[in-house]
Order: C-alpha cells, then sequence, then structure tokens
C-alpha cells in the first residue's frame, strides 16, 4: 500500500475555476486581449500561469510575465476566494490520516496561495507538507513540484510508496517523470480524454470514488 499521498489542489480539492478564470480574465483585459468568453479560460486551471499566457494570448515571455503580474492583482484579493471544497474532501482527508498516510500538497499554484487557501478551508491540519510552486518562476512545473515534497517529506530515495492526485495530464506526466504512480480525478477540470491519452494508472470519476481507491489498499 502507498503510504504518502501528494495532492493537486485546483480541481482535486477544491472548485477553484471561477476565481481563477476571472483574474486570467482580467489580466487578459489589461494586456489588451480581452477575452469575453469565460469558459475558453479553463485551459488556464492547472497548468503554470506562465506558459498558458504565452500559448492562449501569444505573448512573448517578458509581456506573460506582466500578466502573471496582473493575475496576482485579483487573484490574491479576490479570487483566491471564488472556490469551494469539493464535497466529501474534508473526510476523505480526515480517513487518510487516521489510517497513517503522509499527506503533502504538490500544486503548481504558488505555495503562498496554496497555504492561504488550505488554511482558508480550515484543512491544513491534515497536511505533512504544503508544497507549491515559487512566486519567481523557478519551481513551477509538476515534476519539479514533487521533486520538492518529496525532499521535505525525506522520502525521496523511497518512491516506491507514493501516489500522485491530479486532475489534469499534467499531473500524471509530472508523476510520470518523478517516478512515481499516479491516480487521475475525473471531477475536476481535465477532460477523460487527456487522462488517458496521458497514461493515468487508474482514473476515479467521484471522490467516493478517491476514498475507497486510496483506503482499501490497492494503491
Amino acid at each position: 500500500m502507498k503510504k504518502v499521498i501528494l495532492f493537486d489542489l485546483d480541481g482535486t480539492l477544491t472548485e477553484s475555476g471561477e476565481g481563477i478564470m476571472k483574474s486570467v480574465q482580467y489580466a487578459l483585459e489589461k494586456m489588451g486581449k480581452p477575452e469575453l468568453e469565460l469558459q475558453k479560460l479553463r485551459v488556464f486551471i492547472g497548468p503554470p500561469l506562465l506558459e498558458q499566457f504565452m500559448k492562449y494570448a501569444d505573448l512573448d515571455k517578458e509581456e506573460a510575465k506582466q500578466a502573471v503580474v496582473c493575475y496576482r492583482e485579483r487573484y490574491s484579493t479576490v479570487g483566491l476566494f471564488e472556490n469551494r471544497l469539493y464535497p466529501g474532501i474534508e473526510d476523505l482527508l480526515k480517513a487518510l490520516k487516521e489510517k497513517g498516510f503522509l499527506l503533502s500538497m504538490a500544486s503548481s499554484k504558488p505555495e503562498k496561495y496554496v497555504v492561504q487557501v488550505l488554511e482558508y478551508f480550515k484543512i491544513d491540519r491534515y497536511f505533512d507538507e504544503m508544497t507549491g510552486a515559487t512566486m519567481d518562476g523557478k519551481r513551477v512545473k509538476k515534476e519539479d513540484v514533487i521533486e520538492e515534497a518529496l525532499r521535505r517529506l525525506q522520502i525521496s530515495d523511497d518512491r516506491d510508496h507514493v501516489i500522485m492526485v491530479g486532475d489534469k495530464e499534467h499531473d500524471v506526466i509530472g508523476a510520470r517523470a518523478a517516478g512515481i504512480s499516479c491516480v487521475a480525478v475525473a471531477y475536476g477540470y481535465g477532460t477523460m480524454e487527456e487522462l488517458k491519452a496521458s497514461g493515468a494508472e487508474k482514473i476515479v470519476g467521484t471522490v467516493e470514488e478517491l476514498r475507497e481507491y486510496l483506503l482499501r489498499g490497492d494503491t
């Protein structure tokens, strides 16, 4: 049984799309690249922001950096709290801790915001580590975030007992690159097609299915 679980945040523990998309919309408006259709901005949920601004709005790196600054203007004060826990998440975390699992966040969201979100929902107490990206862009890729989480947990040399839980293809790809297994959740922001194509070892459709999978010993 895997005794260490690394969790993604957006789309895995929380339904955070509204705050992220509206903050991206705000940033694009500031950058002279307005997007009126909010749902088109779902592609920003999960991946590193800098890369996504470059890809989506055809910005160069410096322009994308400015877009990230604009995004954070709104997200840090408003967007962060346009968010909610998926039903059953706190019960899942509590059950895992009672079974003796080590839990860590491994999110591409800046660590500052990861901590704020977990504290806001009062679930920070379930985590042994709360690992996220750095604000300066030096640690943003999922693989790098996972490596930092493993380092903090002091298990870099014992990856056989670690599993990543995420909702997007970059969670699966990052886990594979770090040499750990991954279960993907289909209730988040990734499509079933991308999760299957990314090679997820297991895909679950609900929080209850995730709970059963993690607790019954198949992991």
